[in-house]
């Protein structure tokens, strides 16, 4: 199949390729009305149809005659267990989830939180929820008690499932009393706390309105699917929002499963009965669409996979798993592989493992810069494709669609718009930019299916957010540019473009040039304040373990890359060493806040962080090299 022709199709008749799309899954009742829009004007999918995601992800394989086909892989060598689940043993204890569920008063309607660690019972509450029309919210296992309270708040759960706890790599975090100080911050009360005793040790406090998972799964009758109609929501995400209050993204159930089944097939090229591996959490959007409905919906082997890319035990422990499982196809963030080629530059782990079985590797989360994506290659020489997408488009946008036609990889793009995207760069004044001409990255209406439908209780912040900046158009908050062969490079968040004395330049530009430099395993540069300039660049590097560069010499040798690559505009001077940079838990660098940090800006340490205690390691460091605010 040729990618011209296809995604062709997808923007000139819209309709007629997503109806045929539609045709891919079991509809209970099957839509006619294929695109319509809702009383604001923003598009609908499918909207008189009705379905269910629980049945496409589980029932429909069993009465196909799949029900021996493993569909989940528990792989955690945290807790050193691999544990197996065939597609029957899911649905049998999904079913009766369901039915416990039932019990307790939940219905078509209600809404459910989510707060678990990377665990199979994660997964089977989401499908359990699924499967009697309960609108799930998974908010990521650990977040602070205040955090959850917004949560609860926002969407009023009538119950919260969890785990005794979760397990980082040093500890044992205990999640019920997490949940009962949320609760008891929250203004909203949940009924029901369903727990899951792990029995690793964890407390779990009592409380009146907690019911035991075990006993509620085995005294349960198992529960039939209940359809729902296509633009019932099938869950909340809650992503973060420039105010500080999160956003609920809300997703419908029939355009995803579509959009889903779709993306796993000709996205990713998985072929029903393959293992693939998106090495992420539910937690995130990720974990959502392809840890649990993509693979499921496709009849895929998924993973679930309790542990960390380095450090349980080391980092082998992703090759060990594609060796174990014969994962056909992977998907991880750029930051896990620049972790592993910091601890092992040389790729020795790599030579251990029979890695034949997988086919390509999917990156995405954050840019990947070329030094990565060259490594990658160089250690295992199969496509290694950065893809492009949000938590709002909940599938990918820009990608390689390596089920229609592999394309050549352009290192440092994206590849080229996926079929039902019509990307466009628009200027400040809305007009459409010509090739190599950076501006901002929008998505002519109407989005394919399976993308945001509103944000839970808040349409005029959807949209503020999305729609009015440019009408007609999806804002997608990022910058970049199109090559005059149509491949797309994204260069960040409008946010991460930097105005050097009346030059606007994209700090992704230059951490491309500072991550080549061989003592860098990665980097951030952010733009700070200037009393001459405006702003100037900062680059924050992590060495590679085991490099005794001194720090002069390594900001010597990177001031020098930047100025032969990009000029003496770029004004790169100060390069500074740390530890390692303050990320979100799904590995997203946080740039906004280490140039808060350096400005001497008030700032909200974000929800999503993975350890504060690294904000005043990046104080300590620019107060000694009197950087910024500290000068």
């Amino acid at each position: 199949m040729n990618y011209e022709d296809f995604y062709n199709q997808s923007i000139q008749n819209p309709e007629a390729f997503w109806a045929a799309q539609a045709n891919e899954i079991d509809w209970f009742t099957k839509p006619q009305d294929i695109l319509s829009t809702d009383e604001t004007g923003y598009p609908l999918w499918y909207k008189d149809g009705s379905l269910n995601a629980c049945y496409l992800a589980l029932d429909k394989h069993i009465n196909d005659g799949f029900g021996d086909q493993i569909a989940i892989i528990y792989d955690s060598p945290v807790t050193q267990t691999v544990k197996k689940y065939t597609y029957n043993e899911v649905k049998s204890e999904v079913a009766r989830l369901a039915g416990g569920l039932l019990s307790l008063g939940l219905k078509k309607g209600h809404t459910a939180i989510i707060y678990m660690p990377m665990i199979p019972q994660a997964a089977f509450a989401m499908l359990a929820c699924a499967r009697i029309g309960v609108t799930h919210s998974v908010v990521f296992g650990g977040f602070a008690p205040h955090e959850l309270a917004i949560r609860i708040d926002d969407c009023k759960p009538r119950l919260i499932l969890t785990a005794s706890s979760g397990i980082e790599i040093d500890r044992l975090i205990a999640y019920k009393p997490l949940v009962d100080e949320a609760i008891e911050l929250a203004e909203h009360k949940p009924k029901k706390v369903v727990v899951l005793n792990r029995k690793l040790g964890a407390r779990i406090p009592f409380k009146k309105y907690d019911v035991d998972y075990d006993a509620l799964v085995y005294g349960s009758e198992e529960a039939d699917c209940v359809p729902v109609e296509t633009t019932h929501p099938l869950y909340v995400l809650y992503t973060s929002g420039t105010t500080g209050k999160p956003k609920g993204i809300v997703r419908d159930t029939g355009g995803y499963a579509v959009a889903l089944k779709f993306s796993m097939q000709k996205i990713y090229g998985v072929q029903p009965g393959e293992v693939f591996w998106a090495a992420s959490d539910v937690g995130w959007v990720v974990g959502h669409s392809f840890i649990v409905y993509g693979p499921l919906i496709n009849r895929n082997t998924t993973i679930v996979f309790e542990g960390k890319p380095i450090k349980t035990p080391d980092a082998s422990t992703f090759w060990r798993v594609i060796a174990e499982h014969k994962v056909s196809v992977m998907f991880t963030a750029p930051t896990a592989i620049r972790a592993i080629k910091k601890e092992d530059p040389n790729g020795e782990f790599i030579k251990q493992y029979d890695l034949s079985c997988l086919r390509t590797q999917f990156l995405a989360g954050e840019r990947c810069d070329v030094a990565t994506l060259e490594w990658y290659r160089e250690h295992i020489p199969i496509p290694a494709i950065d893809h492009w997408w949000q938590t709002e488009s909940g599938w990918p946008m820009i990608a390689n669609m390596m089920g229609v036609e592999y394309l050549p990889i352009k290192p440092g793009s994206s590849g080229k718009a996926v079929s039902g995207y019509n990307i466009m760069i628009l200027g400040e004044n809305g007009q459409e930019l010509g090739p190599n001409e950076e501006g901002y990255v929008v998505i002519k209406l109407p989005l394919p299916p399976g993308t945001l439908l509103d944000i839970w209780n808040d349409n005029q912040r959807f949209q503020a957010g999305y729609l009015q900046k440019f009408p007609g158009y999806y804002f997608s908050g990022d910058g970049g540019f199109k090559d005059e062969n149509d491949y797309i490079f994204i260069t960040g968040r409008v946010d991460d473009v930097i105005n050097v004395a009346g030059h606007r330049l994209s700090t992704a530009e230059m951490e491309e040039i500072v991550a080549s430099h061989h003592s860098v395993a990665e980097c951030a540069v952010i733009g700070i304040n200037d009393e001459l300039k405006g702003q100037i660049p900062l680059a924050l590097v992590v060495t590679k373990l085991g490099e005794a560069i001194e720090h002069f010499q390594l900001q010597h040798e990177i001031v020098k890359l930047v100025r032969e690559q990009i000029g003496a505009v770029a004004s790169l001077r100060d390069v500074v060493i740390v530890n390692r940079l303050p990320k979100t838990r799904s590995g997203k660098i946080l740039r906004k806040l280490m140039r808060s940090i350096a400005d001497g800006d008030n700032f909200q340490i974000p929800s999503t962080i993975d350890d504060e205690a690294i904000i005043d390691e990046i104080k300590e460091v620019l107060e000694l090299a009197k950087i910024g605010s500290f000068k």
